[in-house]
């Protein structure tokens, strides 16, 4: 059968680091109170000069190389991204031209912190029905760049970078590599829970995050549940068939949650939300590229990929290494 298979993987972060002890000269915070309630213990802030293409880039060109990958040979790129360069052109197109692979297929997808999760997908159903042979999935984020700095419940809770994944068409066989299943929903009812109070058509300006955390944290853990289950399902495996689990890495309690609602192992759950905090679209194939250049993701690993973002927007992808 026909599959989209995962051939190479690349992340990028930003210069700069910031340690929870470096926001607390920032805002009203501490590290302990941050480590406590979220797990995360430093995250990556893009200077001046570092944007959400020059993220992408990189991050690419890792993953190309990685992939043993040309990048004339990329028909399809995907940019899964809240925070783009401009309004117009998409991102996927300056990306496209920095890595000098024209005439392809290039947009941008916005599905906040499942935009991977949602890009997959996509590629994956375009890659299927011959649209292109080779794509580029990627997740970049410069959050910082719409954060409030002086609210100290999100601030602290966000972070830049970017990661992306090879994908190729291969017929392999029942048990071999690539894509089983991917379950993607939507749901714009809860859009005031988790929002930037600003855009193009409304205020004319970027405008700032806005979260209702614990509101947030409910919806998520029973979402993101519901979801892996639907997913396990259709690809007719059990939950203790899965090697790795890839979340979305917004707040350590909620990856622990999500686990137990699961009956999973938490030394299944990929955690780099302490190194890296959330990076929105990133977050998933950063962590992803991670796990494997570290050895703990392998050739023949299953591996579950899942997200929630404002929208609500949320979903989960099953797939073989």
């Amino acid at each position: 059968m026909i599959r989209s298979v995962i051939t190479g993987s690349g992340s990028a972060l930003p210069e700069q680091c910031v340690t929870n002890a470096e926001m607390a000269k920032r805002v009203d915070t501490t590290d302990e109170w941050i480590v406590e309630r979220t797990g995360i213990r430093q995250r990556y802030i893009a200077a001046e000069g570092e944007t959400t293409s020059s993220l992408a880039t990189e991050a690419a060109r890792k993953a190309l190389e990685d992939a043993g990958v040309d990048a004339s040979e990329i028909g399809l790129i995907i940019l899964a991204t809240a925070t783009p360069d401009h309004t117009f052109p998409a991102t996927a197109t300056q990306v496209q031209a920095n890595l000098g692979c024209r005439g392809g297929v290039a947009f941008d997808v916005q599905a906040v912190c499942s935009g991977f999760l949602y890009a997959l997908g996509t590629a994956d159903s375009l890659l299927r029905t011959g649209m292109a042979k080779k794509a580029l999935v990627i997740g970049a984020e410069t959050f910082s760049r719409i954060l409030d700095w002086e609210d100290r419940t999100t601030c602290v809770l966000f972070g830049d970078g970017a990661g992306a994944v090879v994908l190729e068409t291969r017929d392999v066989a029942d048990d071999g590599p690539g894509i089983l299943a991917t379950k993607l929903h939507a749901d714009g009812e809860h859009k005031d829970l988790l929002y930037v109070d600003g855009g193009p058509s409304t205020t004319g300006e970027v405008g700032k995050l806005r979260m209702k955390g614990r509101e947030v944290f409910r919806h998520a853990v029973v979402n993101l549940a519901d979801v892996l289950k639907e997913v396990l399902a259709d690809a007719g495996v059990e939950s203790s068939d899965v090697d790795w689990v890839v979340p979305h890495q917004a707040n350590a309690r909620i990856l622990d949650a999500t686990a137990r609602k699961l009956g999973l192992s938490t030394d299944k759950i990929v955690v780099t939300v302490d190194q890296h905090a959330n990076t929105s679209a990133a977050s998933v194939p950063l962590a992803f590229d991670v796990a494997r250049k570290d050895g703990r993701i392998k050739q023949g690993d299953l591996v579950m990929f899942e997200a929630m973002g404002g929208g609500f927007t949320w979903g989960a992808s099953l797939a073989r290494i």
